[in-house]
């Protein structure tokens, strides 16, 4: 009974605690992060801007800060430069997360290894496989993690909480609330590393075949499946489609599984 009092009660403060996590600055939510979560605390990132200047705040924070990156597969020769750049910068070894080998050599035996561009619920069997199954694994060991996600992003990202205490684990988005033009000000004063291919046109940057560098007046994620019109230019991990699409998804996911059991 007494235990079950207690969860009652911290319940009834959730909302405040998210209240003020809310109001909080980026360096001060990091903060809360470690003191609350220590090493069940980690950071992933795409080497992105917004994932190097998470990761610059936090080694200021602490010396034992952990960051995790999703090893696609598919991934440009200049992210993997920015493992041994973050090493070597900040003495963080990043923790290297794959897909299941099976589940892949079923999709591409199923599928091809360029299934993504046919049609956006095989795009976002690909996804699924190579990036969302892989860090749900890695998750179920951790208590919190935090990720670059700005409201300004996208209008899918535009209701982004700096911190969801709901969600298990818990997610956090210290940057939530920052412009383009903060985290660039924030890497210039802080000579923060850039990823390599920012010099070359790209505003986001996720897995090669499927991240191009972007045209002049074009939106900040326009280089992302960029051969897709008019869908949510998202891969699954921070938002789930709706409709038809995630319904083929899921069927597709089912054989891909199943033909790896068989």
């Amino acid at each position: 009974m007494q235990r079950y009092r207690k969860l009652r009660y911290l319940e009834s403060k959730l909302p405040i605690l998210q209240r003020n996590l809310e109001g909080a600055t980026a360096a001060e939510i990091l903060s809360w992060a470690v003191d609350t979560y220590g090493d069940g605390f980690i950071v992933s990132t795409s080497f992105q801007a917004e994932g190097m200047v998470i990761l610059d705040m936090l080694s200021r924070i602490t010396k034992t800060a952990r960051a995790m990156t999703l090893d696609t597969g598919r991934l440009p020769a200049e992210t993997y430069q920015m493992i041994e750049t973050v090493r070597e910068r900040y003495g963080i070894a990043v923790e290297v997360v794959c897909p299941d080998a099976g589940e892949v050599e079923s999709m591409v035996a199923s599928h091809g290894p360029n299934l993504f561009y046919r049609e956006t619920a095989m795009r976002m069997l690909c996804c699924e496989i190579r990036k969302s199954r892989p860090l749900e694994r890695k998750l179920k060991n951790m208590k919190a993690w935090a990720v670059g996600l700005r409201r300004e992003q996208t209008e899918s990202r535009s209701e982004t909480p700096k911190v969801d205490l709901e969600a298990t684990p818990v997610k956090i988005s210290p940057l939530a609330d920052w412009s383009r033009e903060q985290v660039e000000s924030y890497i210039r004063q802080n000579d923060v590393p850039r990823h390599p291919l920012y010099a070359r046109g790209y505003t986001s940057i996720g897995c090669a075949p499927c991240t191009r560098a972007v045209n002049a007046g074009e939106d900040e994620r326009a280089g992302r499946w960029w051969w897709e019109q008019d869908v949510n230019k998202e891969c699954g991990i921070h938002f789930t489609a709706d409709g038809r699409a995630q319904r083929t998804v899921d069927v597709l996911l089912e054989q891909v599984l199943g033909n790896r059991r068989a």
